[in-house]
């Protein structure tokens, strides 16, 4: 055997048993490989299918998007009259219809003019000087559409966070106005995990006009009223939700979190856990602006109606900023992840909750694992029956495809679902395919009359392109599969995905290792094929 050959099996033998090392640490209790210097603290994760986790529904108000919306084209209506010189009486919006009540009967025609400019609005009806107007059909659609795609982005990114997100967890649309959500794990802070869910977190930064320790106080400083443009938010102990100062502010933002691109937990030179944000250029600017001409005064940090804080502004501040409070590390790690994954444009809630115990999973990945050894059985008890000694070869190399298969995902802590053991199942089936071409080719060159030797180089290098072709079509879908897919379908794409490259590679290297190993470079007359 040359060098060459040495090197070549010695670098596959090398690769084969890192795999195995990955594959077996699995076995290994997690307490052990973690305490252990030996073996590797994480490998494969299992899905909520066969660990157990929580699993919510959780229903999402659309008919408040369908309000907003109302709303929104009203503004612009009303926009348009005030270019006119033309004041409405007064709006409203009750069961998603949008009222509109006229100052005189002269100014009908305009109104009905700029509420059809709209085309998003259809008229529901009149009663003397009001005009009751709803949104077109396809328009509420379209509303819907945009308002769960949204909330289930924002979803997503929050469950999903890298940094203190919760992972291998599931977020899917389910129905017209539902989100399904799956979090694996038999340890989880529940009640972390609802508040990712459930915080609508919108920030906005307003200027403090006046502040006291309780509304009362707040309020009695000012008989006159607060106006329609004013209004008090508080501050509350996390604990207790006990008030602990009140603030009077405008009730329009100065800004709004939109602008944030960015939001981290850090700690002040007392080792007290802050959120450090980041605005975007054009945030940076309106916040500079904003802070340039109220330096000594109080900015209220508002997320969620409740404040967080209200330093006083010392200086000019444009694309960074700091929210403190009296919050914990994890509370405050869980707000930056809030901010960074933006805010719900509606309230969510926890419509079902159910705990899926890990029994099932057990008996899911014993079940799973029986039906795999048992196809790996059949399929080796085919290969050697079938091919004989190159079957060997077939079934060596399908060995090795599942301990590389396993190994791979293990190095990148992949997820495992049921669905993924379907996968595993499956890989079992279609490795031997690509050597069943091989061995065919090989077959063909030895009936036609060829050595050994060269009807094995022939064969390999016909079938080559032949093998690449039929699995490089099948990963284009399991590629497809995993980018549109979710959850338990994200599973089978994975496994599916990385089976089919183990496959080839394998067939390709390790069984043409075999043969050039025996026969090699030996004139054997026959092969056992």
């Amino acid at each position: 055997m040359g060098a060459s050959m040495t090197w070549r099996a010695a670098a596959i033998a090398a690769l084969v048993v890192l795999g195995g090392f990955l594959t077996a640490a699995n076995f290994v209790p997690k307490e052990e490989r973690v305490a252990s210097r030996f073996w590797p603290d994480e490998g494969l994760r299992l899905g909520l299918d066969l660990r157990g986790g929580i699993h919510w529904v959780v229903g999402v108000n659309l008919d408040l998007a369908i309000d907003r919306e109302l709303d929104f084209v009203a503004d612009s209506i009303e926009e348009q009259l005030e270019k006119d010189g033309i004041a409405l009486g007064s709006r409203s919006i009750e069961d998603h219809t949008l009222r509109l009540l006229l100052a005189s009967e002269a100014d009908r025609d305009k109104v009905v003019e700029y509420a059809d400019d709209t085309n998003v609005l259809d008229a529901s009806g009149e009663e003397g000087l009001e005009l009751r107007y709803q949104l077109s059909e396809d328009w509420q659609e379209d509303v819907r559409d945009r308002t769960m795609s949204q909330v289930l982005e924002v979803l997503r990114r929050r469950i999903d966070d890298p940094q203190r997100g919760i992972p291998d967890s599931v977020v899917t649309r389910q129905g017209d106005d539902r989100v399904l959500v799956q979090i694996p794990g038999e340890q989880i802070d529940r009640d972390r995990a609802r508040e990712l869910l459930k915080s609508t977190g919108f920030l906005e930064f307003k200027i403090v006009e006046d502040s006291d320790n309780t509304v009362d106080a707040l309020l009695a400083r000012h008989p006159e009223g607060l106006g329609d443009d004013r209004e008090i938010v508080t501050q509350r102990d996390p604990e207790t939700e006990a008030v602990q100062a009140a603030y009077l502010v405008p009730r329009d933002p100065a800004l709004t979190g939109d602008y944030l691109e960015d939001a981290r937990l850090q700690f002040d030179p007392q080792q007290r856990p802050i959120v450090e944000f980041r605005f975007s250029p054009q945030g940076g600017e309106l916040f500079g602006k904003l802070t340039e001409e109220n330096k000594n005064k109080p900015l209220a940090i508002i997320l969620d109606d409740n404040v967080y804080s209200a330093p006083m502004i010392r200086a000019r501040i444009t694309t960074r900023g700091m929210i403190e409070g009296r919050f914990s590390a994890e509370e405050a790690a869980d707000l930056a992840v809030i901010l960074r994954a933006g805010s719900l444009s509606v309230p969510v809630v926890i419509e079902e909750e159910r705990t899926v115990g890990p029994g099932l999973g057990q008996d899911s990945i014993e079940r799973g694992a029986l039906a795999c050894a048992v196809g790996l059985i059949v399929v080796l008890f085919f290969a050697v029956g079938y091919y004989r000694l190159s079957g060997g070869y077939a079934s060596v190399a399908l060995l090795a495809n599942l301990v590389l298969l396993v190994g791979l995902m293990s190095l990148f802590e992949a997820t495992l679902t049921l669905p993924g053991i379907a996968g595993l199942v499956l890989t079992v089936g279609m490795a031997v395919d690509a050597n069943v071409i091989i061995f065919e080719r090989i077959r063909e060159e030895l009936r036609a009359g060829r050595a050994v030797r060269a009807a094995i180089a022939t064969g390999f290098s016909k079938a080559r392109w032949t093998v690449l072709d039929a699995n490089i079509t099948t990963l284009i879908t399991a590629v497809i599969l995993f980018e549109y897919g979710t959850g338990p379908i994200k599973g089978f794409a994975v496994t599916l995905s990385v089976g089919i490259v183990t496959s080839v590679f394998t067939a390709l290297v390790i069984t043409r290792l075999l043969f050039d190993l025996y026969p090699g470079h030996r004139n054997v007359p026959t092969l056992s094929i």
